[in-house]
């Protein structure tokens, strides 16, 4: 009965543009799924043992002609984790580390105990990530699009086919997911990285700057997808943002990074109340602007 399922969706999805919306989803009825819960163990350990740190850092360095992380060193851990630091902070170089993007030039860095250089294939499998810039194949339909981010993270071609519609209506874009991308607004953009970055199931979701680009309204909406996802699975996410309202929303663990350090950490209530301040957003600029912080 599964693999009919599938072999329908497949049939559908060859065929595209040229099936109408309303037999596409008359087959794709029976796999299309209010929640989207993923089940990811891709180290194969007993979920019972406590887990290693989200991410660990042993004097991490990352050099482009000048050092930009230097000697970093932290243990962080938490269930929604903010990554805070003004313009060149080094938010952007350790979040790329992190996703084995850059290689360290000393030191290493491991998530959930796996390190990103020696064990990249464990930490791709068990990793999502939403993108700051759009980072789509021109002319490719959605339910293709993130089809393929599927199988790039592990998923077989009929899982990711699965999978992929599943989350397209989790995120809202269900009528619309067999539209080019190209047509899709600003917001569903947003969403279609969303859907992507989820696809296969991630422990860990690293989000940058989910919400820089839109309105107000539109930010919100993306937000709200966010949290259902988080409320629904069992993961943790990363989050990089310059939007402080939207790290003391979702996040209840803060990562404060200047200068390619790590200069403070903790829950936002304590680094507001540490810093003498009334809110993040104040605790953040009085962090930014100040030549002696304390880490």
């Amino acid at each position: 009965m599964e693999s009919d399922r599938l072999n329908q969706a497949e049939k559908i999805n060859e065929v595209g543009s040229d099936v109408s919306s309303e037999e596409k989803n008359k087959h794709l009825a029976e796999i299309h799924t209010d929640k989207v819960a993923f089940t990811h163990n891709a180290s194969g350990k007993n979920d019972s043992v406590t887990e290693p740190a989200v991410f660990e850092l042993q004097n991490l360095s990352v050099n482009f002609g000048r050092p930009i992380l230097d000697q970093l060193t932290a243990n962080v851990r938490g269930n929604c984790i903010g990554l805070l630091g003004p313009n060149g902070a080094g938010k952007t170089t350790l979040l790329n580390t992190l996703l084995g993007f850059n290689r360290p030039s000393s030191g290493r860095a491991s998530i959930f105990g796996y390190d990103v250089s020696s064990q990249s294939d464990s930490v791709r499998h068990m990793v999502g990530y939403m993108p700051e810039r759009d980072a789509f194949i021109t002319g490719m339909v959605g339910i293709r699009f993130v089809r393929l981010m599927g199988e790039l993270s592990g998923l077989s071609s009929s899982d990711a086919l699965e999978r992929a519609h599943e989350v397209f209506f989790y995120v809202g874009l269900g009528e619309a997911r067999y539209r080019k991308i190209d047509t899709y607004s600003l917001g569903m953009k947003q969403l279609v990285k969303l859907a992507q970055a989820i696809v296969h199931g991630p422990k860990l979701l690293f989000l940058d700057e989910p919400t820089a680009s839109l309105d107000p309204d539109v930010g919100d909406f993306v937000r709200e997808y966010i949290e259902k996802y988080k409320k629904n699975n069992d993961l943790t996410i990363l989050l990089a943002s310059h939007n402080m309202k939207e790290v003391e929303r979702l996040c209840n663990k803060v990562v404060m990074m200047k200068k390619g350090e790590v200069v403070d950490s903790g829950t936002c209530d304590e680094l507001i109340k540490k810093h003498g301040r009334q809110n993040l957003e104040d605790t953040f600029l009085k962090i930014a602007r100040s030549d002696n912080e304390l880490k």
